[in-house]
């Protein structure tokens, strides 16, 4: 039992910074905006938080730090995206590398230096005495009861809020929103950079909690697992919660199998979690072919006044 408890807490923090990646890829991509410089943006919320808690000792100026730089990482995107009218995927992969140098050359005063970081948790003696369950939920840090606030949030405001039905108005249609009035770039500017600014959230998290120290490129292709979540999770805030601790306990169980001793080469179980989720994209695929599909309907494509799709 001890095993099964162990290995969900380790899920839950492995799948965390993923689900705020891919809730704020949902915000972005339902406004009609590809966003794929999740991993550029991770990276650079991650450094920018190191460096200021290194300079403060302040966990949550590190935080709104993270969420600044990113959130200017997602200005950026948007300007190009929005205003510019620029090939979408081009500039999110543009991101994506600019992040990536730029965290690199940011991280080399503070590579490998650990941080001494006191994460506050939330602890709930009244649910120890719930079996299984109360073990896991009854010491969990605040980060984590905060991803678990903006699923909630985010489907409310997604699904039962006249913002939410602009902002997927916008991402399906934007000339008809443009002609009821709703201003389509304004609207695509705030989610990009609500988008961007979880990302970084993600990035802080990663860093602050998940492993307190910088190490070059130490996402490891987590944007880019985000990327892929956002479709697993047909742009839905409650199916990102599944898909982010499906990867999360897949990792959480790859890194337990090699403690264990197997036999089994460490590369083959590192890869565990990303053949999976190819594995599931290709099985969700094959389930919905003969379905319509739920992508915002403009998703990618520039919006120009006066344009007929």
């Amino acid at each position: 039992m001890d095993f099964y408890v162990f290995l969900i807490i380790a899920a839950i923090s492995s799948g965390t910074p993923l689900l705020f990646a891919v809730l704020g890829g949902i915000l972005s991509e339902r406004s009609g905006v590809i966003f794929l410089g999740a991993e550029g943006t991770m990276l650079i919320g991650a450094v920018v938080s190191c460096l200021t808690f290194v300079q403060t000792n302040n966990l949550l100026l590190a935080t709104l730090a993270a969420l600044a730089a990113a959130g200017g990482m997602g200005l950026l995107h948007a300007f190009l995206c929005v205003t510019l009218r620029a090939n979408q995927t081009v500039c999110g992969l543009a991101l994506t590398l600019f992040g990536t140098g730029l965290s690199a050359y940011l991280g080399k005063p503070v590579a490998g230096q650990a941080l001494a970081v006191a994460v506050p948790r939330i602890k709930l003696p009244w649910l120890e005495s719930i079996p299984f369950a109360g073990r896991i939920l009854s010491n969990l840090d605040v980060f984590v009861w905060l991803s678990f606030a903006l699923v909630m949030l985010l489907y409310l405001y997604m699904y039962k809020t006249s913002w939410g039905l602009h902002l997927r108005a916008v991402g399906d249609n934007p000339a008809t929103s443009d002609v009821m009035g709703l201003s389509v770039s304004v609207t695509r500017y705030i989610h990009v950079v609500a988008c961007s600014m979880l990302m970084g959230l993600a990035g802080s998290y990663l860093i602050m909690v998940y492993s307190p120290n910088w190490i070059e490129g130490m996402t490891s292709g987590r944007g880019w697992i985000a990327v892929a979540l956002i479709i697993l999770a047909a742009w839905n805030p409650l199916y990102a919660l599944g898909g982010a601790y499906l990867f999360g306990g897949l990792d959480a169980l790859g890194f337990r199998m090699q403690l264990m001793d197997i036999g089994i080469p460490s590369y083959f179980l590192k890869m565990l979690p990303y053949v999976v989720t190819i594995l599931v994209l290709m099985a969700v695929g094959w389930r919905n072919r003969n379905k319509p599909s739920v992508e915002p309907k403009a998703l990618g494509i520039p919006y120009m006044r006066e344009q007929r799709f």
